[in-house]
């Protein structure tokens, strides 16, 4: 019966939001504590203005996709929830885990305690959605088809750069031979290169973090100290110092 209270209640929820706000009360009472037959996907975040965690409201907005791809979705299903537990809201659940950085993300088992690889490895793979998606369909073996709302500004941006190019050469029909200048096509040769290098292919395909601030001490870092990940702030700086 217990069991079936639980359920319901989160049912409840989620037909009222794909993702549900928890304190430290409701953490304890559907996460923590049995009987659970369901997984709980769960992100530790900082959201308040004061406290000025920008990846934190960038990783919320993939997060929201990703449940919205879920909550919308035929297969939709009592199996899977997801869930939110902010840092002024649930302190005690932060001090509870031992945890000391935000945003993270962490997968609750219908049985047993999470495991390493329960929590997702924000800093070496991204937040994107996708990642997140092929990270549950490991731990859960639920397969979320993510969802993307249209977004128009990259073909704008494509049909105006299009537009500015006809339009100069049109307005220079006459004489066309800039296009033959070696020194032009060289120098945007080497920008496309630097910018390469730098690895902005890298954080176009991962979605890293533009930088890391620590929540307890306030301290940003804009260089991973890790060498198989970066933030997207390292790439400019690596861009900058290329040329």
């Amino acid at each position: 019966n217990l069991l079936a209270e639980k359920v319901e209640q989160l049912m409840e929820w989620s037909s009222r939001r794909s993702i549900f706000r928890m304190n430290g009360d409701k953490f304890r009472k559907f996460i923590k504590a049995p009987p659970r037959n369901y997984s709980m996907i769960v992100m530790f975040t900082a959201l308040q203005p004061q406290r000025q965690c920008s990846v934190c409201r960038q990783a919320n907005e993939e997060y929201q996709i990703l449940a919205n791809s879920w909550r919308y979705s035929s297969a939709f299903c009592n199996k899977l929830f997801f869930s939110m537990v902010d840092y002024d809201e649930g302190t005690d659940v932060f001090q509870q885990l031992n945890m000391n950085s935000a945003p993270t993300f962490m997968h609750f088992p219908p049985k047993g305690r999470p495991k390493r690889a329960d929590t997702f490895d924000l800093q070496r793979i991204g937040f994107a959605a996708e990642q997140l998606a092929k990270w549950i369909a490991d731990r859960t073996d639920v397969h979320i088809r993510v969802f993307r709302p249209p977004n128009y500004s990259g073909t704008i941006a494509l049909a105006l750069l299009v537009s500015l190019v006809g339009g100069l050469l049109y307005l220079r029909r006459n004489n066309l031979e800039f296009i033959y200048n070696k020194t032009g096509w060289a120098m945007v040769s080497l920008c496309i290169v630097f910018a390469m290098t730098s690895g902005q292919m890298w954080n176009h395909i991962r979605g890293p973090p533009y930088a890391h601030k620590n929540p307890h001490n306030g301290q940003v870092s804009y260089i991973h100290g890790s060498s198989q990940a970066q933030f997207v702030a390292e790439s400019h700086i690596i861009l900058v110092l290329t040329f």
